[in-house]
């Protein structure tokens, strides 16, 4: 089976590779392997790896886009990957090289090591996996293709490609999120890129809104946007700062660092919301 919901709330739990996992829970995972490799994974289940990073155990991760890569020598037609739900149990957190428990997490009560992203133990800033010490704790759920056509830069620091497609965020209020998810997004009236919706391919900043609540209060939409004809908005009162869709362009991008958002992060605004699809709900740690 493909699926095509890998994101979808209502399959169990989806919380984004940048939050660190709560013990215990279950969470939306990924394993990328061979076409061979994964049949015989949906006839036997996972078995250890005899040692990696992480020492010995099933590696996976919550970030698509990690998975979506391996197996590294093999072209993505060969690649498959396959969907999973996994009960991480105790967590024990990675973040170095030569951390002391790095291949010796289990024999000291821990069920799941977790490497975070951008903690420089891997090349890609991924997040790089879980390593699962019991087979048991993973039920595979389906199986998919591997998706490297959207492009993930957190930092949002690249200009978006004409015609890209990106994963974004959108901050809003829990009851905002649900009405958004049932009949999908709608213009703000003016903002200071003008009429659009606004979004950030930067977690962090998408996190801060809406400003005046706590944070438990809050949610992020994980979302997959069709930039479209982009306009490069970096500097205040720029010419087409708000009528940039008057002139041909279906985004507008404010740049990381330009002076335009106290934050000094991105912002985006599209035009269009037919061009945003929610793909996935990331709620604050409580």
């Amino acid at each position: 089976m493909w699926a095509e919901d890998d994101f979808n709330p209502s399959a169990g739990p989806c919380l984004d590779s940048y939050a660190e996992p709560i013990e215990n829970g279950t969470y939306i995972m990924y394993h990328g392997t061979t076409r061979q490799a994964a049949q015989q994974i949906l006839e036997s289940g996972f078995h250890q790896s005899p040692d990696g990073m992480l020492g010995r155990g099933v590696y996976v991760s919550r970030d698509l886009q990690k998975a979506s890569r391996y197996p590294l020598h093999l072209p993505e037609h060969q690649r498959v990957v396959l969907k999973l739900k996994v009960r991480v149990g105790r967590v024990k957190r990675i973040d170095c090289q030569g951390h002391p428990l790095q291949k010796t997490w289990h024999d000291h009560g821990y069920d799941t090591a977790w490497c975070p992203p951008n903690c420089r133990m891997v090349k890609s800033g991924l997040e790089e996996d879980y390593c699962v010490w019991d087979p048991s704790r993973i039920t595979i759920m389906g199986t998919r293709r591997p998706e490297t056509s959207i492009s993930t830069l957190p930092c949002g620091s690249a200009e978006p490609r004409e015609n890209g497609t990106y994963i974004m965020y959108h901050g809003t209020t829990r009851q905002a999120a649900q009405q958004i998810m049932a009949s999908g997004f709608r213009q703000s009236a003016d903002g200071m890129l003008g009429r659009g919706v606004y979004v950030s391919r930067d977690l962090q900043k998408a996190s801060r809104y809406p400003l005046h609540l706590p944070e438990h209060q809050r949610v992020v939409l994980k979302l997959k946007v069709r930039v479209g004809k982009v306009k490069k908005i970096d500097y205040q009162g720029h010419p087409l700062q708000k009528t940039w869709h008057n002139h041909g362009y279906d985004t507008a991008w404010c740049p990381p660092g330009c002076g335009m958002v106290k934050s000094g992060l991105e912002e985006d605004c599209v035009w269009d919301p037919s061009r945003i699809t929610v793909i996935g709900v990331i709620y604050p740690r409580v």
